[in-house]
């Protein structure tokens, strides 16, 4: 059954429809884990809730059908009534979780694909601790990736418009997107991944200059709009754009350059460490082969390299049977055989580096060269010239005296000094040591 794109969905002339698709186990009900959200929109539109197949008939009324976060299957005639429902000018928006498809056990993806958008199966956390216990709940303050959102909410759109609201993202997925979908929300540089698109929008080419083109939106976590988080930070904002987009498409314009050219970084698959860890390989061999997208499967049980623990008793029983004591394996001291060449005398013997001149400027060569008499004669002929200056200058008797003092303790402490008397600072104490010196002599002579 095909569906009839003539009637497409409701007008924007008439009541707008809002239907939740519940026929495929959805993880989030209106009546369960959706009734904050159930209760916004009742008040503007009519809400309704499928709970059998999805057929033309089910879409035929709805302005968005809403597929929030299913558990189970879509067939193939559903795919296509969805199809039809978009190529008609209707809107959907499909949520999911953590782990995707492969989590959910869904095919949701096929649906997806088609329209440049595919929800990975990995989880976004937050790599450190804000204001949310749970890493999962990922608090993103700088995720918007198109200016057309900023200036739709009246925040400036030229200066870090990234920020123009905040969001929670809770237990949810990231999203890949390829032309002609575009990403509005990323994880930004405080998520793991970092910036990866978590919500896209696609605009389908209209048919009919009277109706707008389908549109679709996807985001990666059914929990955002949940009772737990639709009222924290600005979850609220997030929604009111969503539905913008998808009932009233001309009144958000989103920025073209940003459109072209969006700040998202590439997606990079790392190992599953777990996995890997509790199936050990004899060894790993590089391959310019494309890796499959289940890399679990390279992990054949099978192969000719494949280890595993089955044979540990035998092992351990052939200590036994081998009379091999069983204990742990002793470091062996190497014993390294190294080619050396022999030696032979050289024909010149080694030139050394000469010792440098000494520091003459550090040096008193007076003191370091000259005899003590010499020294003893130098510092009374210094001092005698001074008295002597002295006697011959027109000065009082008393100053003159006091310079003569001065002259002779000064001549006394450094002949101390040069005979090695010690660096005393007292002239009655060298005097005193230069007595017992002359009478110790005198009583060597008389001896």
């Amino acid at each position: 059954m095909k569906y009839d794109t003539t009637k497409g969905p409701a007008t924007l002339s008439s009541e707008k429809s809002i239907i939740f698709d519940q026929s495929k186990n959805e993880t989030f009900k209106i009546n369960d884990n959706y009734k904050s959200l159930h209760r916004k929109l009742k008040i503007t539109y009519k809400v309704d809730v499928n709970k059998d197949e999805i057929t033309p008939e089910v879409l035929e009324e709805a302005s968005i059908f809403i597929v929030p976060s299913p558990k189970d299957k879509f067939t193939e005639s559903e795919f296509n009534t969805l199809k039809g429902y978009l190529d008609g000018g209707g809107a959907v928006l499909v949520t999911l979780g953590e782990g995707g498809e492969k989590n959910f056990e869904t095919n949701i993806n096929y649906l997806l694909e088609e329209y440049g958008i595919m929800i990975n199966n990995d989880s976004v956390v937050r790599t450190h601790y804000y204001k949310y216990f749970h890493p999962k709940e990922c608090l993103i303050p700088n995720g918007v990736l198109n200016r057309g959102i900023a200036k739709f909410l009246g925040k400036d759109s030229n200066k870090d418009f990234a920020g123009c609201f905040s969001f929670v993202y809770p237990f949810g997925a990231t999203v890949n997107t390829a032309k002609p979908a575009v990403p509005i929300l990323s994880t930004g540089p405080a998520s793991w991944p970092l910036n990866r698109p978590v919500c896209a929008l696609t605009t389908l080419t209209s048919t009919s200059k009277m109706k707008p083109g389908g549109r679709i939106c996807v985001i990666g976590s059914g929990h955002v709009f949940s009772d737990k988080y639709i009222e924290k930070e600005d979850n609220n904002t997030l929604l009111n754009v969503i539905l913008t987009f998808l009932l009233n498409p001309n009144e958000l314009e989103l920025n073209s350059l940003d459109v072209e050219d969006p700040e998202v970084s590439e997606y990079t698959v790392v190992a599953d460490t777990c996995a890997i860890s509790e199936r050990i390989r004899g060894c790993l061999m590089e391959t310019t082969e494309e890796l499959p997208s289940d890399y679990l499967s390279l992990f054949n049980t099978d192969s000719l390299y494949w280890v595993s623990l089955n044979q540990v008793s035998r092992v351990i029983s052939a200590y036994t049977d081998l009379d091999v004591p069983h204990t742990s394996l002793r470091l062996a001291v190497p014993n390294f055989e190294e080619s050396v060449p022999k030696l032979e005398p050289a024909v010149f013997p080694p030139r050394f580096l000469d010792l440098g001149p000494p520091a003459l400027e550090l040096y008193d060569l007076q003191e370091e060269f000259y005899s003590e008499v010499s020294r003893l004669s130098q510092t009374a002929n210094k001092v005698l010239s001074s008295s002597l200056k002295n006697r011959d200058a027109d000065v009082d008797k008393r100053p003159q005296m006091e310079a003569e003092l001065e002259d002779v303790e000064y001549f006394i402490l450094e002949c101390a000094q040069i005979v090695g008397l010690g660096n005393t600072t007292s002239v009655r104490s060298v005097l005193w040591q230069m007595a017992l010196h002359i009478g110790s002599y005198k009583k060597n002579l008389h001896k």
